[in-house]
């Protein structure tokens, strides 16, 4: 499992130009669940990035996590972060996992991040969106778990 963190001063997602959800100051995720992610991974990422000091504190450091901030976050699915790109000029996604088990790991996530006390929007899983953010910093952190 992926994750690609943007701390973001807003965001919003849109599909056929509807606003879909829209958070002030956060976190920006973009996840991308790999062939045999288990829910123990979701989990563990989800708590990672509900505690990741990467706000900034008083002194202007690294201090602050989104919990600590009262942040929100918004969270897109986005298979194409385990795009293959290492032959040919075309990406391929066989690392990707499958879109039922994907949307399943994707809201268990999502889950998991409320339960840590975080306001979470999404985006539409399988649907083209636009996401528009406004990153601030710019911060962008990349997780594996």
């Amino acid at each position: 499992m992926i994750a690609i963190l943007q701390r973001v001063l807003k965001a919003k997602v849109t599909v056929n130009e509807k606003p879909v959800s829209e958070i002030g100051p956060g976190l920006l995720i973009l996840l991308g669940v790999r062939k045999g992610d288990t829910e123990d991974q979701a989990r563990g990422l989800s708590q990672r990035c509900a505690n990741l000091r990467i706000f900034e504190d008083q002194d202007g450091k690294f201090n602050l996590s989104i919990l600590d901030i009262k942040g929100q976050a918004l969270v897109v699915s986005q298979f194409t972060l385990l795009a293959d790109t290492t032959r040919g000029r075309r990406p391929s996604f066989t690392d990707a996992e499958e879109p039922e088990r994907a949307k399943d790991l994707y809201e268990f996530f999502i889950e998991q991040l409320e339960r840590a006390g975080l306001v979470v929007q999404d985006g539409i899983f399988g649907e083209r969106m636009v996401v528009a953010l406004d990153n601030n910093g710019p911060v962008t952190i990349i997780m594996e778990e």
